[in-house]
């Protein structure tokens, strides 16, 4: 092929659009501290989602730690194994303790059925992921937190666009912490956002960002620098306009994705239980690693490179300590293969994709 395929590309705006935000930057010499380009941002991701209490920041890492600090939690956070490492780093670095819950084998999120089973005097929160943008059981983890007397922080790290019961899926949990990097649908280069349940708990995550002041300027809480800058939002506010033709286009080729790997045998996808999906990720799941590895080397030989999100399992990890065994996330990380999908993927592209999948099984 005569140009490298990556599993994303970063959606991008016209640059005269970007370009003409930047120069009211550059009028106002306005770069940080909660500018008019961040309040206006969070206005539009607030009046697109249905959403309120949304607090932009400098990423989604730095979302799920400023979650955790404003609910004030210390002790053991129940969590998922299939996940990006920023899961467990957020909860190690705010001092708590990750317990990995396997995942369901069928939509790759967090195995509701288990989670009960690891709930002791020390657990303070569970943490589950919406992996792929796919929504989680959330009614019944939020009645097992209900129950147990626990704190819901959702990171939904992919989620933007997807929907639960008609609703945005941020809109959930004590928190949803989501990612604005580049890799997203949605995207601001480097960024993230907290959408909290509660005004008090959306304040207080707003001092949390800004080193802990309050609106007086005074320091009321230990806090840190967790803004977006000016440039950044600048560019969410440029992409956000073409927002839904990104989405629309990924739904299409998602679809194309499955009409045409539908019937290879040893092939099997994510299900899809809960609300609709934003097609973040097409991932495909090989009955055996060397299936995955002969396949993704016939891509690689042909300048095609797919991802194996999410390899190793986090709970495999050397500097992750866990006493949990995760036998389906273990295996399913083995052999799970996300393949490119973006906005500039030509249809013919995902075809010739396909066309090397089914060659090389």
């Amino acid at each position: 092929m005569s140009k490298n395929i990556y599993v994303t590309q970063p959606s991008l705006p016209p640059l005269d659009e970007y370009v003409a935000l930047l120069e009211e930057i550059w009028d106002t010499g306005i770069l940080t501290h909660n500018g008019p380009m961040v309040r206006n941002l969070e206005s539009q991701l607030c009046e697109k989602l249905a959403l309120s209490n949304l607090s932009l920041v400098t990423n989604g890492t730095i979302a799920l730690q400023m979650a955790m600090k404003a609910l004030d939690l210390k002790g053991e956070v129940i969590t998922t194994p299939f996940s990006w490492i920023a899961t467990v780093s957020a909860i190690k670095w705010e001092h708590c303790t990750p317990v990995f819950c396997d995942i369901d084998e069928d939509t790759f999120n967090i195995d509701v059925d288990k989670i009960e089973d690891l709930i002791n005097e020390n657990t303070v929160a569970i943490m589950p992921v919406h992996v792929f943008g796919a929504a989680c059981d959330i009614e019944r983890i939020e009645a097992i937190a209900a129950k147990h007397g626990l704190k819901v922080i959702y990171d939904a790290a992919h989620a933007l666009g997807s929907t639960y019961k008609g609703k945005s899926l941020l809109s959930y949990g004590d928190v949803s912490a989501t990612s604005l990097h580049g890799t997203k649908l949605f995207n601001t280069a480097e960024g993230g956002a907290c959408i909290a349940k509660t005004d008090s708990l959306h304040e207080r995550i707003n001092r949390i960002r800004f080193f802990g002041h309050d609106e007086s300027r005074d320091i009321v809480e230990d806090g840190f620098n967790g803004k977006m800058t000016e440039v950044h939002a600048a560019l969410g506010l440029a992409n956000l306009k073409y927002f839904d033709d990104v989405l629309k286009d990924r739904k299409s080729k998602y679809h194309l994705y499955m009409d045409t790997l539908s019937g290879v045998q040893g092939l099997t996808y994510q299900a899809i239980k809960f609300g609709e999906c934003n097609y973040s990720y097409f991932p495909i799941v090989f009955e055996n690693e060397d299936v995955l590895l002969n396949v993704m080397a016939a891509l690689n030989s042909n300048d095609i490179y797919p991802r194996r999100y999410f390899y190793p399992s986090l709970n495999t990890f050397e500097k992750v300590v866990s006493k949990q065994a995760a036998p389906v996330s273990e295996s399913l990380s083995k052999r799970i293969l996300c393949l490119p999908l973006y906005k500039g993927l030509q249809v013919s592209d995902i075809q010739t994709i396909c066309q090397i999948v089914k060659a090389a099984m």
